[in-house]
């Protein structure tokens, strides 16, 4: 695939400012809570709120005619996607007040690997032998993580944060596999918006629940919350957006596990945060095995789809000769009934609506 030189090198640099906004987020959410941030919740409710009004004036004088065209299912479907996305920030966001930089950033990046799990359970996809022996690698990484933390004294609590950011993981595969299915009747902007509205409104609702203060901050907490809503949630996952124009999803898939790499010297050289080498070791188990099961799972999407086109001319020269109109085998069949465009809007979701 070649590029002319300008559009090569805005996907370079849009690729660049998604990995950097991404491992940025984890940073500013520290510099909140050292700004007066004593709740994980108020910093959830301050980013998708404020992420919500500013992508306000973009998204709806354009996108009421495709919002229309949406079933009452989809809007559903989205509503309830926003409700994770929120749960899910209000986990991770919490974690990074219990344990580090790098543990919270690492665990929370196996939301393809739980995604793996869901899409064999919830929508019957085949899973190669290779992606279940990343699944099993990855949790035994996650595991050496929790050990490794818990043994060298992170900080208080680290199992609680770990086991934190393991969940909002989970929440996300849940976010991820609705995207999934409304991702492919709907364009990102009007799948967005409304997603981070219920985002919003889930996270302000969890505040209030808790008797968490939404104000009475200083101003610099406000600012990060602002960077984080500008940064990871649209810069970020618009410039990953923008790259999966035309750059594959596996290879935007696997840039985005740069983010805990680069949270964590960040975290490092910011905070003096260094793990435990076990807890180091499990990082980097989780992180390899991840990537194996986004490769995988993408190969095998691919060869399930060159199957069914090489199977369609058979099955046009079988009927050839009898009164009945030739029948093909549906496009991307092997990939749980994806077609080629919609299997990369279905990976493309699970890249770009990535929440961090």
């Amino acid at each position: 695939m070649t590029f002319p030189s300008r559009s090569k090198a805005l996907l370079y640099a849009a690729m660049g400012l998604g990995v950097v906004s991404f491992a940025l987020s984890p940073i500013l959410i520290r510099w909140a809570e050292q700004a007066g941030g004593d709740s994980g919740l108020a910093i959830a409710a301050w980013r998708t709120g404020l992420a919500s009004l500013l992508l306000a004036p973009v998204a709806l004088p354009r996108m009421k005619a495709e919002w229309k065209a949406l079933s009452v299912r989809d809007a559903l479907l989205t509503g309830a996607a926003g409700v994770l996305l929120g749960l899910h920030f209000v986990g991770w966001i919490e974690s990074l007040y219990h344990t580090s930089v790098a543990s919270s950033t690492v665990l929370v990046t196996t939301s393809p690997v739980m995604l793996a799990v869901l899409g064999f359970l919830v929508l019957g996809e085949r899973l190669r032998a290779g992606v279940v022996g990343g699944i099993v690698v990855a949790v035994a990484g996650a595991a050496l993580i929790a050990y490794g933390d818990a043994a060298g004294g992170v900080a208080t609590g680290s199992l609680y944060g770990n086991a934190l950011a393991f969940g909002a993981a989970l929440v996300a595969s849940f976010y991820l596999l609705i995207g999934r299915v409304v991702r492919q009747r709907a364009g990102w902007l009007a799948y967005v918006f409304p997603l981070y509205t219920a985002s919003a409104l889930t996270t302000v609702a969890a505040s209030l629940w808790q008797g968490a203060p939404l104000f009475g901050y200083d101003w610099p907490f406000y600012g990060f919350c602002l960077a984080m809503a500008v940064g990871p949630q649209l810069i970020g996952h618009g410039a990953f957006n923008y790259a999966l124009q035309s750059v594959p999803a596996a290879l935007v898939s696997m840039l985005a596990l740069l983010e805990p790499v680069g949270a964590s010297l960040l975290a490092y050289a910011l905070f003096g945060e260094t793990p435990p080498l076990a807890a180091v070791g499990g990082m980097v188990t989780v992180l390899i095995a991840t990537g194996a099961v986004v490769l995988l799972r993408r190969g095998s999407a691919d060869g399930g789809r060159r199957a069914s086109q090489r199977r369609a001319p058979r099955e046009h020269s079988h009927r050839k000769g009898h009164d009945t109109r030739p029948v093909a085998c549906a496009p991307g069949a092997e990939d749980g009934g994806l077609s080629e465009r919609d299997g990369e809007r279905a990976t493309a979701s699970e890249v770009a609506g990535a929440p961090e």
